[in-house]
């Protein structure tokens, strides 16, 4: 058999192995968006099965025998040969986890899940406590499955964004506190935008029918996409012709909702972007959950919360809620970037934000080497947010149970957000520099050059690099902070004077 015919075949092994953990994640969409309550135990069951069918055909020796010839073989294209190193890297490490864990851990995200959802009805960190703790020891024993040099975490960073380390993560975080802190001084100084015509009833059914078009105007297809509703707003792609994203409505604040839809179809267009040909392997897949958090929060910030989006935004919001007919462009772009140390992240300013990201950083850390005990996170939460931010937390559901990631298990996701955030400015300056007139197309809902910059030096490559390969190839530089500070230190120099 010839080279190129067994990388056909090793590509027929990876469309089999996709379309199983796919139809996983059809289930898991189905779980948070119409799932009835009576479905959950068994819902829980047939995902378990097909995770442990999965595990079964990636970890299969035949599959090991193939990539290893594969991985020698000089005949087929670089491409070609990346798809097999990175499928290499991920069986030999698949390898270490036992049909038995893979099926306990699906299981125990299922049930984490609703206990999860019951626990923010009831407003009670107890009820989410037991499945939350079970989690945890899985994911320690998790650690020691995947193996580690200095820090248990390491092994779970690892697993969202490659190379990413304790040691790095402590670092960045030192060095962001400083100027995060010293801008927001500044900013308490000075006069706040005035933000109460964000906070009066805009109908559901407006909110809905708005944040469709919204995401209509900013590209998402929806011949291969949907909307729907969620406790916590979400992406889920099932291949670049099927990306579903959620969202959530407050009646009281429509940009919930609106940001919202900014920040998943971020998400969705990047699933929507990558290689359709490509599906089952590396380069059909996203590079890293820090690269993907980028794409959402550029999207949702950069873009979405500029004075240039928001003066060609404003007209469409007007129709559908005639109590904005009187904000300007200049008091809406104020309000929506006021700053103000608050309690929810995914509701925070861009300052503030990173704040929340580190108490979650802080915590998830503590919970791995165990020096902090599941059952005292609420307590350790409140403590952590009057610290960083000076607020005190009245509930478990406005606290420590806002976020759905540990319901998932996705222990080691938080930093990306911040990471996201840095890659975000840092790629928005290099596409304001190779598009002079971006500004004024922005202002018009112009949003091709973006579009194109962002499918020629991101959606294409897939996994084939990693973070930091990708943004030194794009931007001519490793990731650097100044972006990120020079972006909303500009933003509130306008805002706050």
């Amino acid at each position: 058999m010839s080279a190129k015919e067994k990388y056909n075949e090793f590509v027929q092994k990876m469309h089999r192995i996709a379309d199983v953990r796919y139809a996983n994640a059809v289930l898991q969409w189905d779980q948070e968006t119409y799932l009835p309550p009576k479905g959950a135990a068994l819902r829980g069951q047939q995902m378990a099965t097909l995770s442990e069918i999965a595990h079964e055909l990636f970890t299969d020796p035949a599959l090991g025998t193939l990539l290893n010839e594969l991985s020698t073989a000089k005949e087929i294209t670089k491409q070609e040969q990346k798809n097999v190193a990175l499928t290499l890297e991920d069986y030999n490490k698949n390898k270490k986890y036992s049909t038995v864990f893979v099926r306990k851990m699906s299981e125990a995200t299922s049930k984490a899940y609703h206990a999860w959802i019951n626990a923010r009805k009831q407003d009670s960190f107890p009820v989410f406590a037991k499945e939350l703790d079970e989690l945890v020891q899985l994911k320690k024993e998790e650690t020691q499955i995947l193996g580690y040099t200095k820090h248990p975490y390491d092994a779970l960073l690892n697993e969202y964004e490659k190379g990413a380390t304790v040691e790095w993560l402590d670092q960045l975080f030192d060095e962001l506190q400083a100027p995060l802190k010293a801008l927001l001084g500044r900013i308490e100084n000075k006069k706040a935008p005035e933000t109460g015509f964000l906070h009066q009833h805009f109908d559901k059914d407006a909110q809905w029918k708005f944040g469709l078009e919204i995401l209509k105007l900013t590209g998402y297809d929806f011949e291969a996409g949907r909307q729907d509703i969620s406790e916590h707003p979400f992406t889920t792609s099932f291949n670049a012709r099927d990306v579903r994203v959620t969202t959530r409505i407050d009646e009281n604040d429509f940009t919930s909702m609106t940001w919202s839809c900014l920040h998943e179809g971020g998400h969705g267009l990047y699933e929507q972007g990558l290689p359709v040909d490509a599906y089952g392997l590396p380069s059909g897949e996203f590079c890293s959950l820090g690269i993907h958090e980028s794409q959402s929060r550029l999207w949702e910030n950069c873009i979405g919360r500029s004075l240039e989006f928001i003066r060609f935004a404003l007209p469409v919001m007007q129709r559908y809620f005639p109590q904005l007919s009187t904000v300007s462009a200049q008091q809406l772009f104020g309000a929506v970037n006021k700053v103000q140390p608050s309690l929810i992240r995914t509701e925070s300013d861009e300052l503030t934000y990173h704040f929340h990201v580190m108490i979650r950083y802080q915590v998830e850390k503590m919970l791995m080497e165990g020096s902090l005990l599941s059952k005292d996170i609420p307590a350790y939460w409140n403590e952590l947010y009057k610290k960083y931010l000076g607020v005190t937390v009245p509930n478990d559901k406005n606290g420590c149970l806002q976020d759905i990631h540990w319901s998932h298990g996705s222990f080691g996701y938080f930093p990306t957000y911040t990471l996201g955030s840095l890659y975000a400015a840092q790629f928005y300056h290099t596409i304001k520099q190779s598009s002079p007139a971006l500004n004024e197309a922005v202002g018009s809902g112009d949003f091709s050059d973006i579009h194109k910059w962002l499918q020629t030096h991101v959606y294409q490559y897939g996994r084939t690099f990693t973070s930091d390969e990708l943004c030194n190839k794009v931007t001519g530089e490793p990731l650097r902070m100044r972006y990120f500070m020079d972006y909303i230190t500009d933003k509130y120099d306008i805002i706050y004077r």
